[in-house]
């Protein structure tokens, strides 16, 4: 891992050259709440996958995650804030435009950047967020009460129970994902997701509950297509087969 500063918050990445060539279009990926980029990228073999058909693979892991610097007022974790982030370290790596693949949280700051500085994103996937980018503000703020919580004993409700096991499992700090959550509860209009005229492709399990309908957000992009990961929910769509073969095409197909 590498770090940087961006707007003063220590971030660390991952930059992992395309197999086979020497200048791989890059792709850079934003992973979800309470996990990194190891358990959401490197793990499932997204960055492998990748890489083997030729593209440059940026990895970073958000404010309050993984190695990289712990905040624990919810300002900072303001989804603007995030997407400047992933600007900056695109800057950092003298990037001036690349793919964009986020999941969850990641793909809501992917959003964010997409609308905000069009001309770094060359397409934009949407993993595990469909319509809730514009409808919902992100995971209940009891998400935020279950990492407070003294122990996953003491918690009854099956969302807050999921997101406190994955984030005990991972060792993560939970003052910081209990600010993040309280934080990073920022909405698109419908007209601001029409604004945002990049490629996108909004890929979302059919048994997931957390993301809302991915053709319904598809519809709304003036570019967007849908992908249904068939039978996944929102944890078990990250490293579907159907996921990737999907986002290849895509990727393949873009301008």
């Amino acid at each position: 891992m590498q770090t940087f500063r961006s707007d003063d918050v220590t971030i660390a990445f991952r930059d992992i050259p395309a197999e086979g060539i020497d200048l791989g279009e890059p792709i850079l990926l934003i992973h979800g709440f309470a996990s990194s980029h190891r358990i959401n990228w490197i793990d499932p073999r997204w960055a492998t996958t990748l890489a083997k058909a030729g593209r440059r693979v940026v990895l970073f892991d958000n404010r309050g995650h993984g190695m990289s610097e712990k905040l624990y007022d919810a300002e900072g974790y303001a989804t603007p804030r995030m997407a400047g982030d992933a600007a900056n370290l695109l800057a950092h790596l003298s990037l001036r435009r690349a793919d964009v693949m986020g999941y969850s949280m990641g793909a809501r700051i992917g959003a964010f950047l997409a609308l905000e500085r069009p001309a770094l994103v060359r397409s934009l996937t949407l993993g595990g967020l469909g319509i809730h980018l514009v409808d919902g503000v992100g995971l209940p703020l009891g998400v935020a009460d279950a990492m407070e919580a003294p122990s996953l004993d003491a918690l009854r409700d099956p969302m807050q129970r999921m997101f406190r096991a994955f984030a005990d499992q991972n060792h993560s700090d939970l003052k910081a994902l209990a600010a993040c959550i309280r934080g990073s509860r920022q909405t698109l209009t419908r007209e601001e997701v029409a604004e945002i005229k990049t490629p996108a492709l909004v890929a979302v399990g059919t048994a997931d509950t957390v993301a809302g309908d991915a053709h319904a957000l598809a519809a709304l992009l003036p570019n967007g297509a849908a992908l249904d990961i068939p039978g996944r929910d929102h944890n078990r769509a990250v490293g579907d087969r159907v996921y990737k073969e999907g986002v290849l095409a895509f990727l393949a197909q873009r301008p």
